[in-house]
């Protein structure tokens, strides 16, 4: 599935209830659900149990882009479709303590 398909899917499935919440309710769910992620990666909770974390944490970034109207895909080739966006190169170059 590409970021498009996934954020179709969740604008199909959810967009309507989404819409209704706006930004700041869908934060607060973005949020939490990066929370639960980082309770299961400090956990030892099964392989499967944390994918679904990681899946949440998707759909709900999804959820943000689309009421933001931002496309996803379009979003990350533009900022990563040359490799580092501070180096241009791949692997990233950039020292050891600077971001990214």
């Amino acid at each position: 599935m590409t970021l498009s398909e996934l954020q179709n899917l969740i604008r199909d499935t959810f967009g309507a209830k989404d819409g209704r919440r706006g930004t700041a309710g869908t934060f607060m769910w973005f949020a939490e659900e990066v929370g639960e992620l980082a309770a299961a990666l400090r956990g030892n909770l099964p392989r499967a149990q944390t994918a679904a974390e990681f899946a949440d944490v998707l759909a709900w970034l999804a959820t943000l882009a689309n009421i933001a109207g931002v496309d996803l895909e379009d979003a990350i080739r533009a900022k990563y479709g040359s490799g580092c966006p501070e180096c241009h190169h791949i692997p990233c170059a950039c020292g050891a303590a600077e971001k990214p």
